[in-house]
């Protein structure tokens, strides 16, 4: 199963439409595709257990486990304050370590303003590189998305290429390190 976490738990966010729109372009090369919203989690309730061993809610633990095996996670993240939502890093700060990250294929899609959400998915990429997942180079940044984001459309070509181009070479990436045994449902197999 390959996951695309929406990056921010804001109702009616920008990102949750990017991730169900790029999910057809990932449903035509990976088995099957789910979209984890963070607005579904229930974060709130997790009441300061996240370094312990407290009972998290079970929308959480269910997500975390879903992650534990993904084929591939795909991030779409927005610039919130020069980086990412902190609803987003409290999610994943939950979550299990090596399991969820060590060898996971991970991707990038940024959105904001003037630099497309750069600074979050930079920021991301140093959480992800720490713990040892392989980063697909090919990072999409969603420019002014206010301007290009319309009832649900990428109105710019370019744009919508580079998403259509990253599903693609996300699902190589994911296959060349399967075949060669790298990824984290792999390794050592």
């Amino acid at each position: 199963m390959f996951y695309i976490i929406c990056g921010t738990n804001r109702p009616g966010s920008r990102s949750m439409e990017i991730s169900e729109l790029v999910k057809p372009y990932y449903e035509k090369n990976f088995k099957s595709v789910e979209v984890i919203n963070l607005e579904d989690l229930n974060l709130n309730q997790l009441n300061n257990n996240s370094y312990g061993d407290g009972e998290k809610p079970k929308a959480v633990t269910e997500a975390i486990e879903k992650l534990n095996s993904a084929e591939g996670i795909l991030v779409v993240c927005p610039e919130y304050n020069g980086s990412m939502p902190g609803a987003l890093k409290y999610f994943i700060d939950f979550w299990s370590y090596p399991k969820t990250f060590e060898y996971r294929p991970v991707g990038f899609i940024g959105l904001g303003g003037a630099f497309g959400g750069l600074r979050p998915v930079e920021h991301l990429q140093q959480v992800f590189g720490y713990r040892n997942a392989f980063i697909l180079p090919n990072r999409v940044f969603i420019q002014n998305v206010w301007n290009i984001l319309k009832e649900g459309k990428i109105t710019d070509q370019t744009v919508s290429d580079l998403l259509v181009e990253q599903s693609e070479k996300f699902y190589k990436f994911v296959s060349g390190l399967n075949e060669q045994k790298l990824s984290a449902n792999t390794f050592g197999n």
